[in-house]
C-alpha cells in the first residue's frame, strides 16, 4: 500500500511540474510582449521629438491691415494744368503751375479729401498781349490768385497698384466763387510713385467770368482742362488708425 502511496504522490507532483510549465512559458511570453511595446512606443515617442525639434514650427503669418484710406500727394516740379480754348481764328493753349496739392481717398465708402491749388497768375498761352488781358480782365489774378479744387467723393475702384479710372468730384473755386466738378481721373500708382491726368471743362461764362470776344474774335465759351499730376504715394491709414509701412520702407 505505502508503494502504491508513494507512486501517486510522485505521479501527481510530475503532473504539477507538467502543468506549471506552460503557465510559465505564457508568463514570459506576456513579459516579452509588454517589453517589446514598450521599447516600441518610447521608439515611436522618440523619433516625433527628433522630427519636431528638427522641423521649424510655422510662423504665424501677419494679418494685411485694412486699408481705409490712400493719400496721394503732388508734386508741383512735375504736374502742370493743360487748357485749351476754341475761337472764330485759331484753338489757343496754355498752361498754369500747380503750387501744392494732397488728395486723400477712401477706397470702401469713396469719400474723398485735400485740395489742389493752382497759381493763376503764372497762366501764359505764349502771346504776352493776350496773357496780360486774360490776368487784368478775364481773371484778375491780382485779386484772386489761386484756383482751388477740393474733392469731396471718388467714383469707381481705386487700386492701391497699378491703374484706375475714376470719377472725382468736389469744389472748384475760381474767381472769388465756388462751383460743382466732376473730372475724369486716370491714375497709376507704382510703388511708393504715382502719376495720372485729370479732365474736365470750365463753363467760365456760365460761371460769371467775362468772354474776351470782340467783334473779330469769338472765343468758345468752355475752357478744356487736363491736369497732368505726378507724386508720391503717401502711407495709407488702416482701420486701425495706423500707418502701415510704405513700399520704400520694405
Amino acid at each position: 500500500m505505502k508503494g502504491i502511496e508513494v507512486c501517486t504522490t510522485i505521479e501527481r507532483q510530475t503532473t504539477e511540474r507538467l502543468a506549471s510549465v506552460p503557465e510559465k512559458e505564457e508568463t514570459s511570453m506576456q513579459a516579452f510582449r509588454a517589453r517589446s511595446l514598450t521599447v516600441a512606443a518610447l521608439a515611436v515617442l522618440g523619433l516625433a521629438l527628433f522630427l519636431s525639434a528638427a522641423a521649424p514650427l510655422p510662423q504665424p503669418q501677419p494679418t494685411p491691415a485694412a486699408v481705409s484710406e490712400i493719400v496721394l500727394t503732388l508734386d508741383p516740379a512735375q504736374s502742370t494744368v493743360h487748357w485749351t480754348v476754341d475761337s472764330s481764328l485759331h484753338t489757343v493753349h496754355g498752361t498754369f503751375a500747380l503750387k501744392s496739392g494732397t488728395v486723400h481717398l477712401d477706397p470702401e465708402t469713396g469719400k474723398a479729401g485735400g485740395e489742389i491749388v493752382v497759381d493763376a497768375t503764372s497762366g501764359k498761352s505764349g502771346n504776352s498781349s493776350r496773357d496780360a488781358r486774360m490776368h487784368k480782365e478775364i481773371l484778375e489774378t491780382p485779386k484772386y490768385p489761386e484756383v482751388i479744387f477740393r474733392p469731396t467723393q471718388v467714383e469707381g475702384k481705386v487700386s492701391q497698384a497699378g491703374a484706375s479710372d475714376v470719377k472725382l468730384s468736389g469744389v472748384f473755386s475760381i474767381h472769388g466763387a465756388d462751383h460743382d466738378l466732376t473730372t475724369l481721373v486716370h491714375a497709376e500708382l507704382t510703388g511708393d510713385r504715382w502719376r495720372g491726368t485729370g479732365k474736365f471743362d470750365v463753363p467760365y461764362v456760365k460761371w460769371g467770368i467775362k468772354n474776351p470776344s470782340n467783334f473779330l474774335l469769338k472765343v468758345k465759351s468752355v475752357v478744356s482742362v487736363e491736369l497732368e499730376m505726378s507724386g508720391e504715394v503717401k502711407a495709407a491709414i488702416d482701420s486701425r488708425g495706423e500707418s502701415p509701412a510704405s513700399p520704400s520702407d520694405k
